[in-house]
């Protein structure tokens, strides 16, 4: 029996190794060594419990960072050197800070144009990125970017990955991979992009559907040839409202979405959950006639919260998602899940638990409380609200309920510790299972 995996002792020895104990980093050691051993693989396999609502959470930054303290492992070793460390270090992770419901993720947007031959930069201790400096296409070069190799480098890595995590925990297999607009951003450079956006969008979408239909189309169809049970995240934060404006969410970067699950035969198995910024879409029009559009991220003429929420609903039929940057409140969230019978996940940002973000302690613990509280008690009506479950519900594997986005070696784990106690003294959900 390993005590620091029952909460909260985990987030307690992580407290302690984050304040430089050494016998807690001791202990971590120990931990890890089992868990990388395969002397933990049993936990790992145990499913969510049912009849409560969920906390899960991307927890690989945290793991490259314990991993780097204890082992000297670095970024590029971490990501792509071995499939199985990778799943049961960020397995372990999660137990220790009391998330049951895992959700696999890597360097996701890094490891998509990495793949298709972008210059990388690897910090020592931090997740990989595009080089800036160094863009893969250019405005005369990008339809010649053709199909990559999905058997070999990253594509290969992400499968070895996802084999791994599917053995130890019986948990679908989940390909994230950057959307197109995302993915152009990376390749293409997200200043010269943005005025692309503004100046020539006609440019910008036939960029756009070259990448679905060379690259991202393609990947999809070679992974689900090697997972006939896997589920495909397309992630597009750099497409959000937030950047570019609702406007251009819906024409760009939504519509390239569409065109990669109308009429596919893995248009149910598809989804992109992290558009962001929906409180744009409330901000007051300004006046017509006045009105010089000097970025792309100009006040939207005609999209409501409504529309575009039908718009996202579109490309993530299977559950209605709040982020932090959203910024509308929760209670609309929920009105819309229970309308249209979809469970509910409502994101904690990473700012709200970062340790460098918080002045007074206490005050930030009074108000993460607090809206805990409020998070756990939307969830939960939904679930009441929308009946029984389907029985695979808990296999399923994409992000649940209430969602860290980013949890890191920065964060506040009394903090943390706050949110998954609120919602194990008040997830109790009435119906027999819950849905994910």
């Amino acid at each position: 029996m390993i005590e620091e995996l029952h909460f909260p002792s985990g987030l307690h020895l992580l407290s302690r190794w984050q304040s430089g104990e050494a016998d807690a980093r001791t202990r971590l050691k120990e931990i890890f060594d089992a868990a990388i051993a395969g002397d933990l693989d049993a936990h790992f396999a145990e499913p969510a419990p049912t009849g409560q609502v969920h906390v899960s959470g991307s927890v690989h930054m945290i793991a490259l960072t314990v991993l780097n303290d204890l082992y000297g492992i670095e970024s590029a070793e971490y990501y792509k050197t071995d499939p199985d460390r990778y799943a049961r270090a960020n397995l372990i992770i999660a137990r220790l800070l009391g998330i049951q419901k895992h959700y696999t993720v890597w360097a996701l947007y890094a490891f998509t144009c990495e793949a298709l031959g972008q210059k990388m930069m690897y910090p020592d201790k931090f997740p990989p990125g595009a080089d800036p400096d160094q863009v893969l296409i250019t405005r005369d070069t990008w339809d010649t970017l053709t199909t990559p190799d999905f058997d070999s480098g990253v594509p290969k890595i992400i499968n070895d990955i996802l084999r791994a995590t599917e053995r130890l925990t019986g948990i679908a297999p989940l390909l994230q991979i950057s959307a197109p607009y995302s993915l152009a951003a990376d390749i293409y450079g997200q200043e010269p992009l943005l005025a692309d956006v503004v100046h020539d969008p006609d440019l910008v979408n036939r960029l756009l559907d070259h990448l679905a239909d060379q690259v991202l189309c393609p990947w999809i169809e070679h992974f689900l040839g090697e997972f006939p049970n896997g589920w495909i995240e397309l992630s597009d934060a750099s497409g959000s409202p937030f950047f570019i404006g609702p406007d251009n969410c819906k024409t760009m970067a939504i519509r390239s979405m569409r065109r990669m699950t109308d009429g596919k035969p893995w248009a149910d198995r598809l989804f992109d959950c992290n558009y962001r910024g929906d409180y744009v879409t409330l901000a007051k029009k300004k006046n017509r006639g006045s009105r010089r559009r000097s970025s792309a991220a100009a006040t939207s003429d005609s999209i409501s919260l409504l529309e575009l929420t039908d718009l996202k609903h579109s490309v993530c039929p299977k559950f209605i998602i709040r982020l932090e940057a959203d910024r509308v409140p929760v209670s609309f969230y929920q009105e819309q899940a229970i309308l249209r019978n979809v469970p509910l996940t409502l994101g904690i940002g990473s700012s709200q638990v970062d340790a460098n973000s918080v002045g007074d302690l206490e005050l930030a613990k009074q108000d993460i409380a607090e809206t805990a509280r409020e998070y756990v008690a939307a969830v939960r009506s939904v679930c009441e609200e929308i009946g029984p479950p389907d029985e695979s519900s808990l296999s399923q594997p994409w992000p649940s309920h209430i969602y860290f986005e980013d949890i890191s070696a920065e964060s506040q784990f009394e903090m943390i510790e706050i949110i998954i106690q609120t919602v194990r003294d008040n997830g109790s959900i009435t119906t027999k299972t819950i849905r994910l």
